[in-house]
């Protein structure tokens, strides 16, 4: 039997050289997005941390968790929006359900 919904997790990071408003735009897309094709949304802001090695020599990131239950196609097109959006320096999607 095919699954109609699964649980996701889901981190990304913002560039340090966004101004808060990029930053808040950015978050506020992806938020948005994950609103419309899940739900059990709960958006958890981290604030901006040190990163465990540099990326892109960026020793800092703005970190967003988000948790979410969705249909089991959705996380590899949010991938896809991810790794096309400027400002996101790096994103993890994982599936909870056990």
């Amino acid at each position: 039997m095919a699954k109609t919904a699964a649980k996701y997790e889901t981190v990304f990071i913002v560039t340090p050289e966004k101004s808060e408003e990029d930053t808040a735009a950015i978050v506020e897309k992806f938020t948005a997005l994950i609103n419309q094709y899940g739900q059990d949304v709960a958006v958890d802001e981290w604030g901006k941390r040190r990163l465990a090695y540099p990326i892109d020599d960026q020793t800092e990131g703005h970190y967003v968790f988000v948790s979410f239950s969705s249909p089991p196609d959705f996380p590899a097109e949010l991938d896809r929006v991810y790794n096309i959006t400027d400002g996101v320096m790096r994103s993890l999607i994982i599936c909870r359900d056990e």
